[in-house]
């Protein structure tokens, strides 16, 4: 029986030609390929690329091997609350009575109602918090403080309630995410942004020192831009779900701004330590109408959602 052409010859020994002049010898390489033999050298090569191929192909990448704990959550909105806002004209005169109650202020100017979206899931306690404030209407009757126009406003910080501001309801739990790095990931990156203000208090120190002190205190962003320099101070916990064009038009209304030369006197007194530097400052950037919140509360969430655009 025939053998077939690739066979057909045996394979010549690997050795020195002798007629005449001296052939270097064949690398076992192509001594392989010359004669079609298979070469286990190739074999093997394969063999350990495509291993190491393997090997790699099943890595884990570096977010896999992030623990669970340490991942950034999906902004879900798990909770909502609302905010009616409102002007108060009469509570500038100087005939108003004593004990003056802003909630119910006869002359009021309704601005709109704000829902907020709450994500509960990446901040529960801080969420909790402002829950319980909102359900004991610690914040109706209560001022807008502050407005850096083009930036954010501020509202809600704890004091006297004779003053128009919060007193938080009893019992409630200490927030230690205001402590957490972890806390601190989402951004003031779009108008909306509900954020528990933290660096922007100008609060009187004696009353951060009061053994039932709560951060209560929370921004909103108004655009039109980021505000990046929030970042990492602040704790954003939520977005504007309905009523951004309230925000807008708070943040139109005109507000208390200093001379340069009493910022500059200001700066020379709080370097000498004068505690009434501060005092003057909580008036900067005061509102120079009456904003207040004239209602606020809880409402019910179905189902939790996605946030409809991540702050």
């Amino acid at each position: 029986m025939a053998s077939s052409p690739a066979l057909s010859s045996a394979a010549p020994p690997l050795l020195r030609h002798q007629r005449g002049r001296r052939h270097r010898l064949l690398t076992t390489q192509a001594y392989f390929i010359r004669y079609r033999i298979p070469n286990p050298l190739l074999h093997r090569r394969s063999f350990i690329l495509s291993s190491a191929s393997s090997l790699l192909l099943t890595q884990p990448s570096a977010a896999d091997t992030v623990p669970p704990s340490d991942r950034l959550q999906p902004s879900i909105v798990t909770d909502r609350v609302f905010f009616d806002f409102g002007l108060c004209p009469s509570y500038l005169r100087s005939d108003r009575p004593l004990g003056f109650d802003l909630a119910a202020c006869p002359d009021t100017e309704p601005l709109g109602r704000v829902v907020f979206g709450l994500y509960g899931k990446i901040l529960p306690q801080t969420v909790a918090n402002f829950k319980a404030v909102c359900a004991s209407a610690a914040y109706r009757g209560t001022l807008v403080h502050k407005i850096i126009q083009g930036q954010f406003f501020v509202a809600g910080r704890q004091g006297r309630k004779e003053k128009r501001e919060v007193r938080p309801p009893p019992g409630l739990a200490r927030n230690m995410e205001t402590v957490d790095p972890k806390a601190f990931q989402l951004k003031h990156s779009r108008p909306g942004t509900l954020s528990l203000c933290l660096s922007e208090n100008d609060d009187n120190e004696s009353v951060k020192l009061e053994p039932d002190y709560h951060n209560v205190e929370f921004l909103v962003t108004t655009g039109p831009g980021p505000c990046p320099q929030l970042d990492n101070e602040n704790i954003v916990f939520g977005t504007v779900l309905e009523g951004m064009d309230v925000i807008t038009s708070i943040a139109t209304i005109p507000t208390y701004k200093p001379a340069e030369r009493i910022r500059q006197f200001n700066a020379f007194a709080q370097f000498l330590g004068d505690e009434r530097a501060q005092i003057a400052r909580m008036m900067w950037n005061r509102p120079l109408e009456t904003i207040y919140i004239s209602d606020c509360g809880e409402l019910n969430v179905a189902t939790p959602s996605l946030s409809p655009s991540l702050p």
